[in-house]
């Protein structure tokens, strides 16, 4: 397997699909996978903004130092609205707004400009995904529930593949029967000599698909796994299992680029409560003044599980494509066009 920069170059990579043909492929696993989803979590679709005003605490942080693309609007005045990063806490109080029943929730098509990405074979500056957000019952607020809906959200998964197959037999299928379930902290026990993205390695190769709960809260070492913003999903409250953390990430092993493969990043909502004590314990108690964070901490916003599920990631995995450019028109640097050129993998 040839390397150069952060792109990888499988060994004898071939085309399954010709240009046109995936066009195709991506229309199918979309309407599909959406479809299951839907009917999986009792969630209808919304229409999504690409942009919000800045200072309203609508905006996701994601890993808490991205910065988003921003610019004055000027029917308001100069006001500065800035491309969304993700639609997590619009989500939430989209589900205030039309009253939805814990059980139900909502799901859209989000198109984010990302601008700190490093470009590589499953990164871009452009993203889309379903972003979807259900309403939940306070006791709702569990391990439990979380595992619940990712083994709901894994089975449509399996379900889309099986449709592609169906369509084109010679993709086969490569996901196991189950998605295993392992704590960031149990990680680190497991290989306590290796760094966070080494762990996910070893561990999506070992199970082929898995859940990582606890992203955001320092482990035994002092150290997250990995970055969460403090708004948003809940990585601090313990759980049954003994840990802290209400959320994780859905990580599939790609047998293609044989790399961790991370398709969703979800969790349990933060309650006025643990949003306190994450603010606290990142050191930016100044954000309970936005106006989102007032409304969640006066009991305006309803309990609720949400996340992103990557659509050009999902289309580049079951399709099994080396470079999410093959699935995704974005902009890429020209040396690595021709590199991909080179070994038959055409960016679009």
């Amino acid at each position: 397997m040839i390397q150069a920069m952060a792109l990888i170059i499988p060994d004898n990579y071939r085309l399954k699909l010709l240009p046109e043909t995936t066009e195709i492929a991506i229309k199918l696993i979309k309407d599909a996978f959406q479809q299951r989803l839907a009917k999986a979590l009792n969630l209808r679709r919304v229409t999504a903004p690409l942009f919000v005003l800045s200072g309203t605490g609508l905006n996701d942080d994601l890993n808490g130092v991205e910065k988003a693309v921003s610019f004055p609007v000027k029917s308001l005045g100069g006001r500065t609205a800035e491309v969304v990063h993700s639609l997590a806490k619009w989500k939430r109080s989209k589900l205030a707004a039309y009253g939805v029943a814990p059980g139900f929730g909502i799901y859209t098509d989000m198109n984010a400009i990302r601008t700190d990405e490093d470009l590589d074979n499953i990164h871009s500056i452009y993203v889309d995904q379903w972003d979807w957000e259900q309403a939940i019952r306070e006791s709702d607020r569990s391990l439990d529930y979380l595992v619940a809906a990712v083994r709901k959200i894994y089975a449509a998964l399996k379900e889309t593949e099986q449709i592609v197959y169906e369509r084109f037999p010679h993709i086969t299928p490569v996901l196991p029967d189950e998605i295993a379930v392992v704590h960031s902290e149990e990680l680190l026990q497991l290989y306590p000599s290796l760094t966070p993205k080494q762990r996910e390695t070893e561990i999506a190769r070992k199970y082929g698909a898995v859940f990582i709960v606890g992203i955001g809260a320092e482990l035994s070492d002092g150290k997250p796994h990995d970055g969460r913003a403090p708004d948003y999903d809940d990585w601090i409250t313990p759980n049954s299992a003994g840990y802290r953390g209400l959320n994780g990430d859905i990580m599939l092993w790609n047998p293609v680029l044989r790399i961790p493969f991370e398709l969703s990043s979800m969790g349990i909502r933060v309650s006025a409560e643990s949003l306190m004590e994450q603010l606290r314990a990142r050191g930016c108690e100044e954000r309970a003044e936005l106006p989102f964070h007032r409304s969640l901490l006066s009991g305006g916003l309803p309990y609720s599980i949400g996340g992103g599920i990557g659509q050009s990631r999902l289309c580049m995995f079951l399709l099994q494509k080396a470079h999410i450019g093959e699935v995704q028109a974005s902009v890429w640097p020209e040396e690595q066009i021709e590199e991909c050129r080179r070994h038959n993998i055409y960016l679009m």
